[in-house]
């Protein structure tokens, strides 16, 4: 999995990921564990008051201190990637967003700074990430109930840590709860330069799962490829490479795939059905293209004809 760029907060509009390094007086930097009501220390946030472009809309503002009340914990964030899904919400085009005013975020690794008193099993300078995911990590404190805080291992590298939950995790499940895969088995996906894709490269390898992964044509298509089959991908084509007349001719020893990932659409999802076999399931989990999901006449013809072709769209 590609490392996470860890960058200044000031930077957000313009990359995929940042790193809160706020400077804090003495105070600040001491932990506590309160028996009285204690506050947070003030916290710089990325939020947006209304939904439309982030790069005009977003703005870095400082939120005044936060009580701690008995079961809360106070989490000083120190890495949150910027995910598609988290545009999407700020644009206000992602079916699972908060109402602006709203801080910006969804996933992210921070470290206890203060817990309330009534809070067990976590100390100041654990390192936890919100888990399930929760709105609001594009700020450098956060206080939360316990409950909604997962302790981890601080060995875990900041980038790993700050990207475990929405990406990994949907390329876990997706292999997991659709087609039951067996070693020697092969799946196939569009979109296979992304964190999911080459989450399901990784994976599928150590299931001994074949995958067939399609990407964009692009300057450097070449390193691409290399780069994917180094994370263990089988085959790695691009969408003009598939301009053919059958392209399973192009699988040679592989079998035909039984799972096919699509979070592109369009004509990308086209070429993720012509792999296929009959009775095949594709899975959409996104829509990069914003164009529609489409499909060839001969595969509801002549693939449904022998057993069922599935497809099914998941909200990730």
């Amino acid at each position: 999995m590609a490392a996470m760029k860890l960058i200044s907060l000031r930077s957000v509009h313009k990359t995929a990921s940042f790193h809160f390094s706020l400077r804090q007086n003495p105070i600040h930097r001491n932990f506590v564990r309160a028996f009285s009501a204690i506050m947070s220390p003030p916290s710089m946030a990325v939020v947006y008051d209304n939904h439309g472009p982030p790069d005009q809309l977003t703005k870095i503002v400082e939120i005044p201190p936060v009580e701690i009340k008995e079961n809360d914990v106070c989490v000083k964030m120190l890495a949150a990637p910027i995910n598609p899904s988290d545009i999407n919400r700020i644009e206000g085009v992602y079916p699972v967003r908060p109402v602006p005013p709203a801080v910006g975020g969804y996933e992210g690794v921070g470290e206890v700074y203060a817990v309330g008193c009534g809070v067990q099993g976590l100390s100041p300078g654990d390192w936890v990430i919100p888990s399930p995911p929760s709105f609001g990590t594009w700020q450098s404190y956060i206080v939360k109930e316990k409950n909604v805080w997962h302790k981890i291992n601080k060995d875990t590298p900041m980038e790993y840590a700050a990207t475990v939950t929405v990406n990994p995790l949907t390329a876990f499940r997706m292999l997991q709860d659709f087609v039951q895969l067996n070693p020697g088995d092969a799946i196939v996906q569009n979109g296979a330069t992304s964190m999911v894709g080459q989450c399901v490269i990784q994976l599928a390898r150590t299931q001994g799962v074949h995958s067939i992964n399609i990407i964009r044509d692009r300057a450097g298509a070449d390193k691409v490829k290399e780069r994917l089959k180094y994370l263990g991908a089988d085959e790695v084509f691009t969408e003009s490479q598939l301009v053919v007349k059958n392209v399973k001719d192009m699988l040679g020893t592989l079998p035909e795939p039984a799972l096919g990932f699509n979070c592109v659409g369009g004509n990308a999802s086209t070429l993720v059905l012509k792999f296929l076999r009959s009775g095949g399931t594709m899975v959409t989990y996104g829509g990069m293209s914003k164009k529609p999901v489409t499909t060839s006449t001969s595969a509801f013809i002549f693939k449904v004809s022998k057993s069922t072709l599935r497809i099914i769209v998941l909200n990730k």
